[in-house]
């Protein structure tokens, strides 16, 4: 059989002569493809003498090319370029994926972003993208994987994971020595409000009517529109939040943060939840759920030993 591809002559040695006739210099030609100027030459050397002609005018000083050779030139050099764009290309749809996920600050700062090493640890070869707003946004449309929500139950999309709920009572720094909010002390205490009135629960005015304590003023209350930043405050010792228990509970059990008094207030209705773009993820993004899932676990575990530790709440 007379096949067209047994007769081409050595395509190797076209990277050779490409490089040579590109740069008029055997020296050049060898820098660039990390091969010695006797390699470059025998590549060009057996080129010519598979097509029976020479493809360079070797001077003493100067190398120029024969029209044969520029001919070879202009279709060779178009050709590996083309080539090499075509293989970039391929080789980059072959690249995997980041899993993106979406969260609010407050979620992401003070619970993802801390386990997220764990993660890392076990599956270093899966990319994670965090794309952290307090929007909510349309997953398939925005091209994000997953999303962490708190929202009410009744809101979660179906095939949602609910991860954990929502309880929360005051915290401060153990700097401060407090153990309680009484009508004695409040007047020496500064207080770190939420203003979002989409969380309510979080603000002061409900927590110290629910504690009898309505109507005795703080020594100063502080203002804050990023949940992760009140609590960073609250860490610094700068006064008394009202903490959220699986958010918080990694920074109470290393005595960063510590409860206020004995009052817990769980919001039932409420919960952090699991959200996948897709019915059906990719291994990586099924990885990653699974995987929040396990750390989302630990939290409910930990969270539910500090409600124990209280005796009241509603």
């Amino acid at each position: 059989m007379d096949d067209p591809l047994l007769r081409l002559p050595p395509l190797d040695p076209l990277r050779g002569f490409v490089a040579a006739a590109g740069s008029l210099s055997f020296t050049r030609a060898a820098t660039q493809l990390c091969l010695t100027q006797s390699a470059v030459s025998r590549q060009i050397q057996s080129l010519e003498e598979a097509l029976g002609v020479s493809l360079f005018v070797r001077g003493t000083r100067a190398l120029s090319l024969t029209p044969e050779g520029e001919r070879l030139y202009r279709l060779a050099s178009v050709w590996l370029r083309d080539y090499g764009d075509l293989a970039a290309s391929l080789r980059a749809d072959q690249v995997r994926p980041p899993v993106t996920i979406t969260a609010s600050l407050g979620i992401t700062a003070l619970w993802l972003l801390p386990h997220l090493r764990e993660f890392q640890a076990r599956h270093p070869e899966i990319d994670v993208r965090l794309a952290s707003c307090n929007r909510v946004v349309d997953l398939r449309r925005e091209g994000v994987d997953l999303a962490l929500r708190h929202c009410l139950d009744g809101d979660a999309p179906p095939g949602s994971v609910r991860l954990f709920g929502e309880t929360v009572f005051p915290v401060a720094s153990p700097a401060l020595g407090l153990s309680e909010l009484t009508r004695e002390n409040l007047p020496t205490v500064a207080l770190m409000n939420y203003d979002d009135p989409n969380f309510p629960w979080l603000a002061w005015a409900d927590w110290l009517a629910t504690c009898g304590l309505e109507g005795v003023r703080p020594r100063a209350v502080l203002h804050f529109n990023h949940y992760d930043q009140l609590i960073q405050a609250a860490v610094a010792g700068q006064g008394v939040a009202i903490g959220r228990a699986e958010l918080l509970s990694d920074l109470i059990a290393a005595g960063r943060l510590q409860p206020i008094g004995a009052n817990r207030r769980t919001l039932a209705e409420r919960g952090y939840w699991l959200i996948g773009a897709n019915d059906t993820p990719r291994a990586d993004v099924a990885c990653f759920m699974s995987w929040v899932c396990e750390a989302a676990a630990v939290t409910r575990r930990a969270a539910e030993s500090l409600i124990g530790l209280g005796s009241g709440g509603r």
